[in-house]
């Protein structure tokens, strides 16, 4: 391999993650209940995670969000195997999470405390009936959104999941914006617009967050969705931690 080539080359996706700026991503958790990885997977990866949508075979089921009064757009979950990238990457920043998750369990007096590695939290899974994969494709055309909601899929989740955008904003398509609502006891929802450039991800809360107030920790809710994309396509993969029923 040329000399230029080796300095370009990017690590295994897992050793990504560990490069990744723990401290301010989980600083940023804390304070707004999600985290921005900055460039994570290359144009190329990208494309190849978005060309994988017509492939049926590579999916075990297919939403039309419009359907179900869930907006409006597609999304599949994968089959196994997963794609190599997600299958590398889901494992990896689990890991670095789990103990997220349990300090936060923690600070809420929530008792479900979640191992240090993915493959026993999945066990745990399956021995509660969520046995279907949930890392999922999603594609959204011009006036396509996604309604506010928690992916949550049964009894028992991890409290975090993450969002890669796949498609260049400006480029392939415009508005589309991920969103995040904050709903905290006996006041106002605050909106959360978070900003992504393609082979960015978003770290952020499945269902709530601890906050610390002036009589203790409370608990906000957190929803998520995406505004009307006004134009071209957009591309996302999501990596949810927990099984499905």
């Amino acid at each position: 391999m040329p000399a230029l080539a080796k300095q370009l080359a990017l690590p295994p996706p897992a050793a990504r993650i560990d490069d990744l700026d723990w401290a301010r991503i989980e600083a940023e958790l804390d304070s707004h209940g999600v985290g921005l990885t900055g460039p994570l997977l290359t144009q190329e990866e990208c494309a190849g995670l978005a060309g994988l949508y017509p492939d049926e075979s590579r999916f075990r089921s297919r939403i039309i969000m419009s359907r179900h009064g869930f907006g409006s757009g597609e999304y599949q979950y994968f089959a196994h195997p997963l794609p190599e990238i997600l299958a590398a990457l889901r494992p990896a920043v689990y890991a670095r999470l789990a103990p997220v998750a349990n300090r936060w369990n923690e600070a809420l007096g929530i008792a479900q405390r979640y191992p240090a590695r993915l493959e026993a939290f999945l066990g745990l899974c399956h021995e509660a009936g969520q046995k279907r994969p949930t890392p999922l494709l999603l594609k959204y055309g011009a006036g396509d959104y996604n309604c506010l909601h928690q992916d949550l899929y049964g009894d028992l989740f991890f409290p975090f999941q993450m969002v890669i955008l796949l498609s260049q904003p400006g480029e392939d398509f415009t508005g589309g914006e991920f969103t995040l609502v904050e709903q905290r006891p006996r006041m106002q929802s605050r909106p959360e617009v978070v900003p992504l450039m393609r082979g960015e991800a978003a770290i952020f809360a499945v269902q709530h967050r601890p906050v610390q107030g002036t009589r203790g920790t409370y608990r906000v809710n957190l929803r998520h969705g995406v505004s009307r994309v006004r134009s071209g396509e957009r591309y996302t993969t999501g990596l949810i931690f927990h099984d499905a029923r």
